[in-house]
């Protein structure tokens, strides 16, 4: 297993973390995703995931999920 850490900004409750788990889960390789909220701000997220990860596919889960902004 692999695991790559990004940064969402924008996130701002619970249910921003639920959304945005809920649409990477459904990527292709991804089997876990643990979020670190900071309200407003840059929250951490750690994504595991066995083989390559799909940036874009993962910059297109967070889009579907809200107005969000992705940093690899």
């Amino acid at each position: 297993m692999n695991s790559t850490d990004i940064t969402i900004s924008g996130m701002t409750c619970g249910h921003c973390t639920s959304a945005v788990t809920s649409e990477l889960l459904e990527v292709e390789n991804i089997s876990g995703v643990d979020i670190v909220l900071v309200a407003g701000g840059d929250s951490s997220v750690k994504i595991t995931h066995e083989g390559p990860l799909d940036e874009s596919a993962v910059r297109a889960a967070v889009a579907e999920a809200g107005d969000y902004s992705v940093s690899f």
